[in-house]
């Protein structure tokens, strides 16, 4: 026990020495610094609450709760996170209501296809900071095999795609589906399929696989935005901050009645609506492509904005 609390004490130990040598070192060396410390920080905190899932996910099953099990270890990621870097992500529902509901009440929905943009590997703490209740998330097969987190991800009911072979695909969103149905348990896809490391407001072009198989369980696509964080994190760079990213969970988008026929209609209302959002998160923060944009008006101001910046 005593070994394990000193190794739980290493991540916040390590961030406090090297901001402490940050006040000595010049700038750029001092920002070095706390890139790596945070960066080092967050990949041992994961392996931790890794280790700790599949203990949790263990125990969870045992009593009937194993649907809680990627909920739990998010939310663990979510305040080692915090407390360590003092990086979060605050996510609120969107105030606009329609037939289907209101983005205030998304995350209660359940089951549905929770459809996310994808930045960078810290879209994790993403996960960790919005993931409801009964969720899923789906992963490439390759994941599996990583020691400890792969093990994880086994035992708390993560959709592998394996994206080099479309039968096996097809196979494994038919038995999610089903899942859906049956044990309604909600799933996460990033839809970009891959991460993006944008600098400015914008989403890489959306695969169809998750909108197939919300068609296919006849469950809402509740789509999550993520505002920009180049300003947080910056790989190019070599920028990590502490810093609160916004997440907004828009109205969820019925799919009541629709066939594969409708996929393509369905995939471009979704993406629409993120861009829109992720606009107009960045108008809101006052964050496009690392430095503040000018207070325009509305959307449509922004987005100019953004264009001339290109």
């Amino acid at each position: 026990m005593g070994v394990f609390l000193y190794i739980l004490a290493f991540p916040p130990a390590l961030i406090m020495f090297l901001r402490a040598l940050a006040l000595v070192l010049p700038a750029r060396q001092a920002q070095l610094a706390s890139f790596y410390a945070f960066s080092i920080t967050g990949i041992l905190l994961l392996l931790f609450c890794a280790i700790y899932g599949v203990f949790a996910s263990i125990a969870l099953r045992l009593i009937g709760y194993g649907g809680l099990s990627q909920w739990t270890v998010g939310r663990a990621f979510k305040w080692s996170m915090w407390w360590a870097t003092g990086v979060t992500f605050r996510v609120s529902g969107s105030m606009k209501t329609t037939s289907s509901g209101s983005g205030e009440d998304a995350l209660k929905e359940r089951p549905a296809v929770f459809i996310g943009n994808h930045q960078t590997e810290l879209d994790v703490l993403m996960l960790g900071c919005m993931f409801p209740k009964y969720c899923s998330v789906t992963a490439k097969s390759s994941l599996k095999w990583t020691p400890f987190l792969g093990q994880f991800m086994a035992l708390s009911k993560t959709v592998f795609i394996d994206r080099a072979n479309r039968a096996t695909s097809r196979a494994t969103f038919d038995t999610a589906a089903q899942t859906m149905k049956t044990e309604r348990q909600s799933v996460f896809i990033f839809a970009e399929g891959t991460r993006s490391y944008a600098s400015t407001p914008e989403l890489l072009p959306f695969k169809k696989g998750a909108f197939h198989l919300a068609v296919q369980a006849q469950v809402p696509i509740v789509p999550i935005v993520c505002a920009n964080y180049n300003h947080v994190l910056d790989f190019k760079s070599k920028r990590f901050t502490p810093g609160v990213v916004e997440v907004t969970a828009l109205p969820p988008i019925s799919t009541v009645g629709m066939t594969s026929e409708n996929v393509d209609a369905l995939l471009e209302k979704t993406r629409s609506a993120m861009v829109e959002e992720l606009i107009r998160l960045s108008h809101v923060s006052g964050e496009g492509n690392g430095q503040p944009l000018p207070r325009v008006s509305g959307v449509d101001g922004s987005r100019n904005e953004l264009r001339k910046r290109a």
